[in-house]
């Protein structure tokens, strides 16, 4: 995610109030926040879930639906997602 760079620590503290909540939601396992060592504005989120149906439900709870709304305003360039094994 790449952020305009007035709008970083906005993320930052939007990411560390839900971190937790993320976190705990049924099916995830582990979830971290990594930033580019060559561009302080962009950062990854690195989730992993029991299940690819875990995920799914996240994507489409009310936590994913505030966090995302709030999040995706701060972007400078369109996001991308992967899938990983």
């Amino acid at each position: 995610m790449e952020f305009q760079p007035e709008k970083v620590q906005t993320f930052l503290d939007l990411f560390h109030s839900t971190c937790e909540k993320i976190a705990g939601f049924e099916g995830c396992t582990g979830l971290e926040l990594l930033n580019s060592v060559d561009a302080k504005n962009i950062f990854f989120t690195y989730s992993t879930w029991k299940s690819e149906q875990d995920l799914e439900n996240y994507r489409h709870s009310e936590l994913f639906k505030q966090t995302w709304a709030k999040t995706k305003i701060l972007f400078c360039n369109k996001p991308e997602a992967w899938n990983l094994r």
